[in-house]
C-alpha cells in the first residue's frame, strides 16, 4: 500500500493519498510502526523540488492491494508548492505504472486530495490525470490522521519539559477530549471531543508562513529546512531580552527562570541605542561586535528567536 503526500510548509496543497478505490480499501494498521532502518530517514533526499521522507510507516499485517514484504507500507513524499506540475507528473507516472501492471482501464483509479490546493488545482489535476479527484475536508483529515498516530503508532506521542526528560506516551484509545494546535501558514486551535467531533476554538494569523516570510527578509535562507538548520545552531539570547537580563537572576516568585524570554528581539533596540550613545566608539557587543558603528546580529540567533516566538 502506498500513498503520496503533497505537504509543503505553506500547506497550499496536500495530496494525502493516491490509491485505488479509497472507499473500498481497508488498511490493517495492527502492529504499525515507523521505519527507522531506511538510510533516508537520517538524511532525506531532496532533488528538483522533491523531498523523499525516510520515515515511512510499515504495516506488517496488511494484505491485499499492493502489499509488499508480507505486509504494506505508507510512503510520504513532499513537493514544494511552486512545483505543482512536478507533483502532478509524479502521480501521472504512478498511474501509468499501475495501468501497465493491471491493464489500461482507469475507471477504478482516483486521487484523494485535501487542503487549499485540492480546490485551487482541481481542474488541472482532473485534466492531466484523467481520473476522479475526490476532495476531502482538510481539518477532518488532519484529526483523523492524528488519531491514527495517537491510538495506533507507539513511540510517536511524547511529552516535553525543560526540567524533565522527554517521555513517550503509550498508544491508547481513550485520548478525548484534547486540544489540537495546528501550526501551518497560520495557527488553528481545535477542540477534539471524539472521532470526527471537533470545533475550532481559536487561532492566529502568525504561524509557519510568518516564520518563513520574516526569515527570508532577515537572512539568506530560502528553504524551510535551511531555516530550521540555522535555528538549530543559533542562540536566541543574542537578540532576545531574557528575564536574567532584567533581574540578573531567576524571578522565582512567579516561577520564571533567568533564561525565560521576557521580550522577543528585545535586545536589538537596546544594543543599537547603546552604540549610538557611545558616539561611534568601536566597542563590541557580543560575538558579532559592530560594523561601521552598527551592531550586527547573527542570522542563526535571529532564526532561533523567531522560531521560539512562532512555535
Amino acid at each position: 500500500m502506498s500513498s503520496t503526500n503533497y505537504n509543503p510548509p505553506s500547506r497550499a496543497t496536500r495530496l494525502e493519498k493516491a490509491i485505488t478505490n479509497p472507499g473500498a480499501v481497508k488498511i490493517n494498521v495492527k502492529g504499525a510502526f515507523i521505519v527507522d532502518e531506511d538510510p533516508r530517514s537520517k538524511s532525506p533526499v531532496r532533488l528538483d523540488g522533491v523531498h523523499y521522507e525516510g520515515h515511512d510507516i510499515r504495516l506488517p499485517h496488511h494484505t491485499g492491494l499492493d502489499s509488499v514484504d508480507n505486509g504494506g507500507r505508507l510512503n510520504f513524499i513532499n513537493f514544494d508548492t511552486h512545483r505543482i506540475d512536478l507533483c502532478i507528473n509524479f502521480i501521472k507516472e504512478l498511474k501509468e505504472e499501475y495501468q501497465k501492471a493491471h491493464g489500461p482501464s482507469s475507471d477504478e483509479l482516483c486521487v484523494v486530495a485535501t487542503g487549499g490546493g485540492a480546490f485551487k488545482y482541481y481542474d488541472k489535476l482532473k485534466e492531466t490525470l484523467k481520473v476522479n479527484i475526490i476532495r476531502e475536508d482538510e481539518m477532518e483529515c488532519l484529526i483523523t490522521g492524528l488519531d491514527f498516530f495517537i491510538t495506533e503508532i507507539p513511540n510517536e506521542v511524547f511529552t516535553y519539559s525543560e526540567t524533565d526528560p522527554m517521555q513517550f506516551a503509550e498508544a491508547r484509545p481513550d485520548v478525548y477530549p484534547y486540544l489540537l494546535v495546528n501550526i501551518g501558514s497560520g495557527v488553528s486551535m481545535i477542540k477534539v471531543s471524539g472521532p470526527r467531533q471537533y470545533q475550532r476554538v481559536g487561532g492566529t494569523h502568525l504561524g509557519g508562513g510568518t516564520f518563513w516570510g520574516i526569515m527570508s527578509l532577515l537572512t539568506g535562507a530560502r528553504t524551510f529546512d535551511d531555516m530550521l538548520a540555522m535555528a538549530d545552531s543559533g542562540d536566541n539570547s543574542g537578540v532576545d531580552m531574557l528575564v536574567g537580563d532584567i533581574y540578573g537572576m531567576d524571578y522565582n516568585r512567579i516561577g520564571l527562570k533567568s533564561t525565560a524570554i521576557a521580550s522577543t528581539f528585545g535586545k536589538v533596540f537596546r544594543l543599537k541605542n547603546d552604540v549610538h550613545e557611545e558616539d561611534g566608539e568601536d566597542k563590541p557587543h557580543g560575538e558579532d561586535g559592530q560594523t561601521n558603528g552598527e551592531v550586527t546580529f547573527k542570522p542563526e540567533d535571529m532564526s532561533r528567536s523567531l522560531l521560539y516566538a512562532i512555535r
